[in-house]
């Protein structure tokens, strides 16, 4: 075959269906997150195969494995995508009404309950040929990997002490108060440490075994272990099972203070003394000086600025 240089063979949508294909492991989630349909991209990884010389992706059980060619190639294909990028985007002011941009951020189930639907309601209402991707944020994602490689342009969450290795932004410190049925016997009776902690409490499911959250983190530093007696891996449907329960669900009072009034559930001091939680958004050196996500951390800021004013005046001191 007459030799060809490199360079005429590979165009940067075929580097964009390789980064994805090998990030999502599957043709059929990489076309959906393309926006092709699956013929397409399987033709698109066979000539990638033809160019690597290696089946860059293969099956192994019922699920898609990168082969080691293929792991190495996803931090440089993910380079490429940035440079090209920001060559022609940050060379002029970002413009969010004609922008063309998927927004990528992680943010925490613990957030306020109306805190993402308003941002993603916002960004789209400024930006709508913009697209967004949230992915969760547990207590063990690498959210560093992530911000480094340009798969997040922000993460979102509460931290005691947020990595000092990453620009971050104070989004608003926020009160550790119980939720509670409003049956529950402390609604009339009080409680004290003793009985608050031989309350049955539910609790986030582990991410992984022995690991704690930060609100059993502050009590075995005192010598305390609480009572916890229910775990749920889905934090938005906890107030409901608090409700009908006698459960006690321990967090942020901006969180608890939507549910008041929504289900029969009140909000109880704790007898613990917590420090109050604190959020933020953390960002990488990579994205910090990038008009797009400049923009998008703006808008992040502005979110929850706004909810904390729509707070009762008694739960937002």
């Amino acid at each position: 075959m007459k030799y060809e240089p490199m360079f005429d063979k590979i165009d940067l949508h075929l580097i964009r269906v390789l980064h994805t294909v090998l990030t999502e492991r599957s043709v059929s989630r990489a076309a959906l997150r393309l926006g092709m349909y699956q013929p397409a991209v399987s033709a698109a990884l066979k000539r990638l195969r033809e160019l690597a010389g290696d089946p860059l992706l293969v099956r192994s059980g019922s699920n898609m494995v990168p082969t080691v060619a293929g792991l190495r190639m996803v931090e440089p294909a993910a380079d490429i995508l940035r440079s090209a990028e920001t060559l022609f985007s940050e060379a002029r002011a970002f413009d969010p009404a004609t922008a063309h941009h998927t927004f990528s951020l992680a943010a925490s189930d613990y957030l306020d309950p109306l805190f993402l639907p308003q941002l993603v309601s916002q960004v789209k209402a400024a930006a709508p040929n913009c697209h967004i991707e949230i992915h969760p944020l547990s207590a063990d994602a690498d959210y560093r990997s992530h911000l480094a490689q340009g798969q997040y342009e922000v993460v979102i969450g509460n931290w005691l002490k947020p990595p000092d290795d990453l620009h971050l932004g104070r989004l608003f410190g926020d009160e550790v108060v119980s939720l509670v049925a409003s049956h529950h016997p402390a609604v009339r009776r009080g409680w004290d440490l003793e009985a608050w902690l031989a309350a049955e409490h539910i609790a986030p499911t582990p991410t992984h075994p022995g690991a704690r959250g930060v609100i059993d983190d502050h009590l075995a530093a005192q010598g305390l272990t609480r009572n916890i007696t229910a775990r749920c891996p889905h934090f938005g449907l906890i107030p409901s099972m608090v409700a009908g329960s006698l459960l006690v669900l321990t967090t942020g009072r901006q969180y608890c203070e939507r549910f008041v009034g929504v289900l029969p559930v009140q909000i109880l001091p704790c007898p613990p003394v917590f420090p109050r939680m604190m959020y933020y958004q953390l960002w990488h050196e990579r994205t910090h000086s990038s008009n797009a996500g400049r923009w998008l951390r703006e808008q992040i800021k502005s979110v929850a600025a706004a909810l904390r004013g729509t707070l009762p005046e008694a739960a937002a001191a």
